[in-house]
């Protein structure tokens, strides 16, 4: 009998980056600098995307200010972590 083709919990170590790049040759790029720090890695990269990359037509206007004051508190967080 065999618990499946997944690790077990205790052999396994995840977490996540979330990454903004212009291409995704560039995303590539990082995945890779990441996985020569790391060492014996798997990456997966994925696409997000944000409320931008839409038409503000398409977007509830109160999508619009919440998206914006995200943006601004997490630049003001980045700030106070880069000082």
């Amino acid at each position: 009998m065999t618990d499946g083709p997944f690790a077990e919990a205790k052999e396994l170590i995840t977490g996540f980056a979330i990454v903004r790049v212009e291409s995704k040759e560039e995303a590539i790029e990082w995945a890779t600098r990441f996985a020569d720090v790391l060492g014996d890695v798997e990456i997966e990269i994925r696409q997000v995307v944000d409320l931008s990359d839409f038409p503000p037509e398409n977007a509830p206007p109160d999508a619009i200010v919440r998206g914006q004051a995200l943006r601004e508190e997490l630049q003001r967080k980045s700030e106070d972590l880069g000082s």
